[in-house]
C-alpha cells in the first residue's frame, strides 16, 4: 500500500479507517522526553495520536519541533516561579530529507526542515515535525520555531505560516491527504494554500475539518488583516478587494471564524461546548455546522495497569493498597520539592492544570476563614496540592501561583509543585483522592485532566462544566459544585461557588472518606467504570465516523 511508504505508517490501516487524514496541531504531548507541548491541547492531541496507532488509522500528525519547548518551570530562591528556556535535543527523531520553502513577509524565503517521530517510538501515529532552526536560514528566520506560543505577534503569525503552508506543502510531497484536520486555528494558512491549488472554495471545504477548543477570547486568535497580508498569511499577497472578501469586510481576521467558514464540518469538544460554540458564532455568516465530539484520553498511557487489574478482578484490598502506593509515589515529589511529608492515609485534594484566571486555582482561598479551618483540622485531616504552568507572560496567573506558594509555605499539609509536564501530571492523577476543578462556567470547553484522574481512582469534584456534564452523578461517581447564575458579576459567582464548594467538602466528601470507607471505595470504582466512555479510542473512532467520512 502506497501510504505505508510515503506516510511511514507502521501498519496496514484498518479498513474502517482508510480515509487519509493529516492532523495539524501546534503541540503534541507524546512523552515526557519530547517537550513540544504546553497543556490541554497537547495532552488531547497526544492521546488522539496514541489511539490512532492502536486502532490502525490512516492518519499522521503535523506539528512543529520547538527548540526551547514551552518553558521549563523552575523556582527562584524563595520558591516562587521562574521561567527558564533550555535548548532541547532529541536523538530519536529521524531526518526525512525534506527541505520545504515557505514565503514570509516581503517575499523572504524561509526553509523548513522536516523531522519524523516514527509510530513505533512511543506507540503513536507518525508525526512530522517542522523546524526553521537550520543554517540555511538567517537568524531571525531560525527563531520562528524556537518557542511555543511566542509572544511576538509577527513570530506567532510566522509560526502559523510554517505549520499551515509548510505542513500543506509537506503533505503534497507525501502524496496529499483526503482530509486536513485543523486542531485549533493555528494552521489556518493551509486553507489559502489549498485554495491556490484547487481554485475553488467548495473543493477546499470538502477537504478541511476543524476542531475548536475554547470559548476564551484569547484562545480564538485574531490579527489585523493587512498585517497578515503583509506577513504572507494568505500564501500570496491579496488585493484590498480580495482581503475584504476573505475577512467579510472586517478589519481583523479571526482564525476560528475563518476556519469555520472554510471547513466542511467542525466540532466542539464536549456537548456543552458544542452548544456554547454554536451560540458564540451564531451571528457569523457562512460558517459550517458545529457538532460535538467530546474529548477523551488514552487509558493505556494514563491509567495505572496494576490498579486496573485489581479493579477488574474485584480485589478490593489489593486495590486500596495499590492506591496508597500510588499516593506515596506522588508524596516523594512533594517531599523533594517542598520538604513536607504527606500521609497516604489522609484525604488528598489536587488542583492541577494550566494556571489561568478563569480556572480559579485559588478558589479555595476566597474564603480565608474556611480555608484555615479546613487545613487546621485535627481530625479527618486533608492534604492539598496545587500544580500547573501559567503562560510565561501572564502576570496575573504567575502572581496567583506565587501567592499560593507564599501563603502555604508554613502549612505542612499544603504544597505547590513545579514542573507540570506529562510525568508529574500522571503522578498527580495517581496520588489524588479528590480531583478539584473550579472554572467559571461555561468557560471550560472540556477539562480532560479529570478523565485521567478517574482512570486512577481519583474522584472528580468539579464545577458543572465541560465533560463533567456528561459524566458526573453527584454522590455516585463524583461530586458537583452546582451551577450559579452566570449573569452575576464574577466576584459574586466566585463567592457563591466557593461557599458551595466548602459545604460539599465539609458535609459530604470528608465525612464519606473517613466515616464510610466502603461508600468511598464504591464511588471511586464507579468513577473508574463510567470513565471508560471517555477513553480516546472512542473519540478517535468518532472523528472518522462523524467528521472525516462525513
Amino acid at each position: 500500500m502506497k501510504d505505508l511508504k510515503t506516510w511511514n505508517l507502521p501498519f496496514k490501516p484498518n479498513e474502517k479507517y482508510t480515509t487519509k487524514v493529516a492532523y495539524f496541531c501546534m503541540e503534541f504531548a507524546i512523552d515526557q522526553s519530547l517537550k513540544i507541548y504546553s497543556g490541554g491541547l497537547g495532552f488531547l492531541a497526544g492521546s488522539h495520536m496514541r489511539s490512532a496507532y492502536e486502532l490502525k488509522q490512516n492518519l499522521i500528525g503535523v506539528g512543529i519541533l520547538w527548540k526551547y519547548g514551552y518553558y521549563d518551570q523552575v523556582r527562584n530562591e524563595d520558591q516562587t516561579l521562574r521561567v527558564q528556556f533550555t535548548e532541547k535535543h532529541y536523538s530519536f527523531l529521524e531526518e526525512t530529507g525534506h527541505l520545504i520553502p515557505v514565503t514570509i513577509k516581503n517575499n523572504r524565503q524561509v526553509f523548513v526542515k522536516v523531522y519524523l517521530l516514527k509510530g513505533e517510538t512511543f506507540g503513536t501515529a507518525p508525526i512530522y515535525l517542522l523546524s526553521t532552526d537550520i543554517p540555511e536560514n538567517d537568524h531571525l528566520s531560525q527563531t520562528i520555531t524556537h518557542r511555543l506560543y511566542d509572544n511576538n505577534p509577527a513570530t506567532r503569525v510566522a509560526q502559523s505560516i510554517v505549520l499551515g503552508i509548510g505542513g500543506a506543502k509537506l503533505m503534497q510531497e507525501l502524496g496529499g491527504a483526503d482530509i486536513y484536520h485543523m486542531n485549533e486555528g493555528h494552521a489556518l494558512p493551509l486553507v489559502f494554500y489549498l485554495y491556490e491549488k484547487l481554485k475553488n472554495w467548495e473543493d477546499v471545504r470538502k477537504k478541511v475539518v476543524f476542531t475548536t477548543h475554547t470559548p476564551e477570547k484569547a484562545g480564538n486568535e485574531e490579527h489585523y488583516a493587512p498585517f497578515l497580508n503583509e506577513m504572507g498569511f494568505f500564501k500570496n499577497t491579496l488585493t484590498q478587494e480580495q482581503l475584504e472578501e476573505v475577512t467579510h469586510y472586517e478589519a481583523s481576521l479571526n482564525y476560528t471564524v475563518t476556519a469555520l467558514r472554510n471547513a466542511k464540518l467542525a466540532n466542539g469538544v464536549s456537548k456543552l461546548h458544542g452548544e456554547v460554540s454554536r451560540k458564540m458564532w451564531s451571528d457569523q455568516e457562512g460558517i459550517c455546522e458545529i457538532i460535538s465530539i467530546t474529548n477523551s484520553q488514552n487509558k493505556s498511557y494514563w491509567g495505572d495497569k496494576e490498579l486496573s487489574q485489581h479493579f477488574e478482578k474485584g480485589n478490593n484490598k489489593a486495590f486500596i493498597n495499590r492506591k496508597k502506593a500510588m499516593k506515596t509515589a506522588l508524596f516523594q515529589i512533594v517531599a523533594d520539592q517542598c520538604g513536607k511529608l504527606f500521609d497516604p492515609d489522609i484525604l488528598t485534594i489536587v488542583w492541577a492544570r494550566r494556571f489561568a484566571a478563569y480556572k480559579r486555582p485559588d478558589l479555595l482561598l476566597r474564603n480565608n476563614s474556611r480555608f484555615k479551618k479546613l487545613v487546621n483540622r485535627t481530625d479527618q485531616k486533608v492534604q492539598i496540592i496545587w500544580a500547573g504552568k501559567p503562560y510565561p507572560l501572564d502576570n496575573y496567573a504567575i502572581n496567583t501561583f506565587n501567592h499560593l506558594v507564599s501563603y502555604t509555605r508554613d502549612l505542612p499539609n499544603c504544597a505547590v509543585l513545579t514542573g507540570y509536564e506529562l510525568h508529574l501530571s500522571r503522578l498527580l492523577k495517581y496520588g489524588a483522592d479528590v480531583w478539584l476543578n473550579t472554572p467559571r462556567r461555561p468557560r471550560e470547553a472540556s477539562g480532560t485532566s479529570g478523565m485521567t484522574a478517574s482512570m486512577n481512582a481519583a474522584v472528580n469534584f468539579s464545577i458543572f462544566d465541560g465533560w463533567i456534564c456528561e459524566f458526573t452523578q453527584h454522590g455516585k461517581n463524583g461530586f458537583i459544585i452546582p451551577p450559579v447564575d452566570e449573569t452575576l458579576p464574577e466576584e459574586e459567582q466566585d463567592w457563591t461557588d466557593c461557599q458551595n464548594m466548602y459545604q460539599i467538602l465539609e458535609d459530604e466528601i470528608i465525612p464519606i472518606y473517613y466515616n464510610e470507607p466502603q461508600k468511598w471505595l464504591a464511588i471511586t470504582k464507579q468513577s473508574m467504570q463510567d470513565v471508560a466512555e471517555f477513553e480516546s479510542s472512542r473519540m478517535a473512532d468518532e472523528y472518522y465516523e462523524k467528521l472525516y467520512n462525513f
